[in-house]
């Protein structure tokens, strides 16, 4: 189970250290699995707004 960080102000050292020590609390597997999710999600909203594969080859007659 993930924890929650929980300021009363603004604090990025709090922040930084925070994301830290949950990345390292990860396996490489792990952290490799969350960023395919989160390229995936990303790709899902991209082509949901409009916007269409990163590249395209196009060829000029």
């Amino acid at each position: 189970m993930s924890s929650i960080l929980k300021l009363d102000r603004h604090n990025e050292k709090a922040e930084i250290t925070f994301e830290l020590k949950f990345q390292m609390s990860l396996t490489t597997r792990q952290r490799f699995e969350m960023m395919l999710k989160k390229s995936q999600e990303m790709k899902k909203l991209l082509e949901k707004s409009g916007y269409r594969k990163a590249f395209e080859i196009i060829k000029r007659t």
